[in-house]
């Protein structure tokens, strides 16, 4: 028999339905929400339903956006004859983070997966291509996940792109800065190795 009353239950068990977030989680996100004043209430859920009404794709790199052109797209300055391809939107925001980098984005919205039955129809696989098709991409970056997924969906879009003779690149990996060797696993410092670089 439960505690609460049937629809903070149902609060509840939305917020469970979150990645990452456990019962004891979604219970404190629930009564936080019990907190709010009607107003603050309201304004919480008129935020979920705009950006869910109002953020879409963007026509060119999948990005998510709330017009047709992302930000990135729309400015002449980046260097659109180089494409990144990043697993999500998340990946993005953490390239632009370094402020190294002056290309442009494709965005997948997810990474080839046949445990989870997500095939290459799945992702933005042939937006991708559409796009190199043009003529005007120089160089295509795989930056998704070193994991298995990752590289699976790495090697899988290079070998597609190979044909059009284009450079396709795969971002290096290896020990992060401030870390020491001793804690770093094999593969790391395989791919640090294979990785380096002359100085």
């Amino acid at each position: 028999m439960s505690t609460f009353p049937s629809s903070l239950e149902r609060l509840i068990e939305a917020f469970a339905r979150l990645p990452g977030v456990g019962s004891k989680s979604a219970q404190r996100m629930a009564f936080y929400i019990l907190s709010l004043d009607v107003a603050e209430a309201k304004s919480f859920a008129d935020a979920i339903m705009a950006a869910k009404g109002e953020v879409h794709r963007c026509s060119i790199c999948q990005n998510l956006t709330d017009g047709d052109i992302c930000p990135v797209c729309s400015d002449h300055r980046r260097d659109s004859s180089v494409i990144c391809v990043v697993s999500d939107p998340k990946d993005l925001i953490a390239m632009e983070r370094s402020r190294e980098y002056n290309g442009v984005y494709h965005v997948l919205h997810g990474v080839i997966s046949p445990m989870n039955h997500i095939g290459p129809d799945d992702i933005a696989v042939k937006e991708l291509l559409a796009r190199i098709n043009s003529g005007e991409v120089s160089e295509v970056i795989m930056a998704t996940n070193p994991d298995t997924e990752g590289e699976a969906t790495a090697m899988y879009i290079s070998r597609l792109i190979k044909p059009f003779g284009i450079k396709v690149t795969r971002i290096a990996y290896g020990i992060p800065v401030g870390s020491n060797l001793e804690f770093a696993d094999d593969a790391t410092l395989f791919r640090a190795l294979e990785g380096r670089r002359e100085m």
